[in-house]
């Protein structure tokens, strides 16, 4: 069952012109959008069913800068600023809280593969740092794994995925900001070439720029366009326990599993060392791009061909005017892997026994899209004047999203960025 998200009264008018559309009520559209109001430019955001009803709601709500690849720090760093802002920014707690996150080693290899990490960041200058197993022990008491060390980042942290979204809709909207739910865009406008507006389920809107944030969604609407964006999916499958006294406060995570506390007392767990991999047509058309990620992760991905397979498929992937495939699927739901949840508890309990009388209250799953080198694209798409890409997030949007949805818009507007977009570029593809 899905988590449930912070409710919010979205617009019931249908307007005929704005300056901005953006396709995708995630969190990265919406961020976007509340940065774009606050500067008093009309926007209209679209979504094809509820607001963050996808991975925006379903993800684990860390905020890390650990383990990210440098070009991708700047960003993360911008994010952790804004993040501290949001609450007062959007008048409602967001659930931030800047509590650390700390990555655990079972081998000295795995902790060799931090410490190269530390050193390549040096220049960023980050709080991170590597412990040992004593000091991971003081941090962390009660558990009585056998860790060769770990690295902590204090101002690491995280925030809750069902309330940050509806906080910063409600935001924009409060801005002036129009948001409408269960309306698919189907197609783009263009004049002289050039993005004039947006073909939806209930009619056109017309507009100067278009911001296209769909998620998983967004290969599919540019293949209808004649433009290939490598993005292949994943699925995590994420459990909730009842409210319980745990550990610490800080995120953790370890080789085979991690926790966060939750809002309610309760903690968020998944299976960090195993996610599983529907194959798509998809993996035959881009497949080549992800080989040397593949070799490097080889061991995470849990590849199977079923329903998923026949249920893309069966999607399509070229229309002109006529029902869309996102008004065929509001919502992806994916399949929870129970076995893995059910690993992730086994394995924690092992670690750390407070864990054992755990109750599971809920869980979910959600689909990520992942690029080939793990870094989104927020960027313009050549050939296509007016028409701006902010996707790809590969299980970092939620983290990144206020940075990101303000770099995003910061480009549409053709505005100073708030930080080097270059590693974002479409074209690295």
């Amino acid at each position: 069952m899905a988590p449930t998200i912070a409710s919010v009264n979205t617009s019931r008018d249908f307007p005929a012109e704005t300056t901005v559309v953006i396709i995708g009520g995630g969190i990265i559209g919406l961020t976007a959008a509340l940065t774009l109001a606050e500067r008093g430019v009309p926007v209209v955001v679209l979504d094809k069913g509820r607001l963050a009803g996808e991975q925006s709601s379903r993800n684990l709500g860390w905020i890390r800068k650990t383990s990210r690849h440098g070009e991708d720090v700047p960003l993360a760093l911008a994010a952790d600023r804004l993040w501290a802002g949001m609450a007062s920014r959007t008048g409602s707690d967001v659930g931030y809280r800047p509590s650390g996150i700390m990555f655990l080693s079972r081998t000295p290899e795995q902790l060799a593969v931090h410490e190269g990490w530390l050193n390549s960041v040096s220049s960023l200058s980050l709080d991170s740092k590597l412990l040992s197993a004593r000091e991971i022990d003081a941090q962390v008491p009660g558990g009585r794994g056998q860790w060769a060390g770990g690295i902590f980042t204090p101002s690491d942290g995280y925030a809750e995925p069902t309330l940050a979204s509806s906080a910063i809709a409600k935001a924009a909207m409060a801005h002036g900001a129009v948001i409408i739910e269960h309306c698919a865009v189907r197609n783009l406008v263009r004049t002289g070439g050039r993005v004039s507006g947006v073909v939806t389920e209930r009619g056109e809107i017309s507009c100067d720029q278009v911001l296209l944030a769909g998620g998983m969604w967004s290969r599919r609407f540019l293949g209808n366009i004649g433009i290939a964006l490598p993005t292949l999916p994943l699925i995590l499958s994420v459990l909730r326990t009842g409210p319980m006294k745990g550990p610490t406060d800080s995120a953790v995570g370890g080789p085979d599993f991690s926790f966060r506390k939750h809002r309610d007392g309760g903690f968020i767990v998944t299976q960090r060392g195993a996610l599983d991999a529907p194959l798509t047509l998809d993996h035959l058309l881009v497949g080549s791009k992800y080989l040397s990620a593949l070799r490097s992760q080889w061991g995470l991905m849990r590849i199977s061909l079923g329903k998923h397979f026949w249920r893309d498929l069966a999607l399509s992937r070229r229309w002109k005017h006529g029902r869309s495939p996102f008004e065929r699927v509001r919502t992806m739901d994916p399949p929870i892997n129970e076995q893995l949840n059910n690993d992730a508890l086994r394995n924690l309990s092992a670690a750390w026994p407070v864990f054992e009388n755990a109750t599971v209250e809920q869980s979910w799953a959600g689909m990520i899209d992942i690029t080939p080198d793990s870094n989104p694209v927020i960027d313009a798409v050549p050939g296509v004047p007016g028409l701006t890409l902010a996707t790809g997030f590969s299980g970092h949007g939620f983290g990144t999203s206020p940075a990101a949805g303000q770099l995003a818009a910061d480009l549409v507007m053709n505005e100073t960025p708030i930080i080097d977009p270059s590693p974002y570029r479409f074209g690295r593809f």
